[in-house]
């Protein structure tokens, strides 16, 4: 389980994790982080989390709660990719399966190809974002909308000859989900990886219950810290990060709703091989599958590619040729991933050590403060 702990208990270096803390505070205070969290582990013992900050961007906005709730935009991928590993151990999927063996109709215009291995390694030739994407958002569309918008499009490059960041994947992905499991695929990473894992907290795509709970209590998405959002998306949207369309969308790509303590939950479980407690949530056969490099027997993926970006099954590999989002300091075997939201979590399974780090300030393309802070954590590790 997740047992919360000391500095020292942990094995952090108290000088230099206080150091941290006190950045990660005075960056709050002087507002270039309107809100952030940390907590950081070893095994099963955690510290934190600390949190800094205001609930929502501006000057006279109140002080951040202790059960704030975190949009974490990306990190929504790895987790539904565990999820389709799910389906994978029990023989309902095939990482070579074409996808349009489980969705007909989606191998047009180039994609006949396409295999779940590709969408879950970024190397599908599928977009980051539909054209219209924020039209689509801007109608309040559903996810079957986006998927059939998908089915259409024709592909950047072949799938399996190249490698680009595509959330469309993951979309498709979670369609994958709904179809083989019968579910939405937000219900199915509650029932299968939320519930046994204890995060109580966390939704991908919040129930109308959490808008009003019917009793007369608070509602919970009182808690949800208000992102600033990017130009482009608008103040007073209504579709963009903020709002209840986007809140409630569930999107596969970006959706999850969640706190510090929840995501520990899952990193623990990342980094005991997919065990949390007595129970074996993945097999310790797909988490090793899925924080391997998936691109080094990709032959026709550039030669490059394959050996300084690397790609599990929805984890991003450690790169360590730039700082952006993890920083100087992590070792080789480090997965984890981003969100464009201002968050990161990372595992190292060497040391058995990992972090969550929530911010409320979007940090694309290069998560500078991301970089920082998690260069204070790795350095406080002893």
């Amino acid at each position: 389980m997740l047992e919360r702990a000391t500095a020292e208990a942990v094995g952090l270096d108290p000088v230099r994790w206080n150091q941290t803390l006190a950045t990660l505070e005075n960056w709050s205070a002087a507002g270039e982080l309107p809100a952030a969290a940390v907590i950081a582990g070893r095994d099963g013992l955690a510290c934190g989390p600390y949190l800094f900050g205001k609930q929502s961007p501006g000057e006279t906005a109140p002080a951040i709660r202790e059960d704030a709730i975190f949009l974490i935009a990306s990190i929504t991928k790895p987790v539904v990719a565990m999820a389709a590993l799910l389906l994978v151990e029990r023989g309902l999927l095939s990482l070579d399966d074409r996808v349009q063996e489980h969705l007909p109709g989606f191998g047009r215009n180039g994609k006949i190809g396409t295999t779940v291995r590709h969408l879950m390694t970024h190397s599908s030739g599928l977009p980051d974002m539909l054209p219209n994407n924020q039209q689509l958002r801007a109608v309040h569309a559903p996810l079957t909308k986006f998927v059939e918008e998908i089915f259409e499009i024709r592909p950047d490059f072949p799938p399996g000859r190249g490698v680009k960041y595509q959330s469309m994947g993951f979309c498709v992905l979670g369609e994958i989900i709904q179809r083989l499991s019968g579910m939405p695929c937000g219900e199915f990473v509650r029932r299968e990886l939320f519930e046994p894992l204890g995060m109580h907290d966390t939704a991908l795509g919040a129930p109308e219950s959490w808008f009003d709970p019917g009793d007369g209590s608070e509602p919970r998405t009182a808690r949800i810290v208000e992102i600033e959002p990017p130009e482009q998306y608008g103040a007073e949207s209504d579709w963009g990060w903020n709002s209840h369309y986007w809140r409630t969308l569930g999107a596969p790509w970006g959706g999850l709703l969640t706190t510090p303590l929840d995501l520990a939950a899952f990193a623990r479980m990342m980094a005991g091989e997919g065990r949390f407690g007595e129970r074996q949530i993945l097999s310790r056969a797909s988490v090793a599958a899925a924080t391997r490099n998936q691109l080094a027997a990709m032959r026709e993926v550039p030669e490059i590619d394959r050996r300084t970006r690397p790609w599990g099954l929805g984890w991003r590999l450690n790169w360590p040729d730039h700082s952006a989002n993890f920083g100087d300091l992590l070792g080789p075997r480090t997965y984890g991933h981003w969100g464009a939201t201002g968050t990161v979590l990372w595992v190292d399974p060497a040391q058995k050590t990992w972090a969550v780090l929530l911010t409320s300030r979007p940090q694309e393309p290069h998560g500078r403060w991301l970089a920082r802070a998690t260069n204070g954590i790795a350095a406080s590790f002893l």
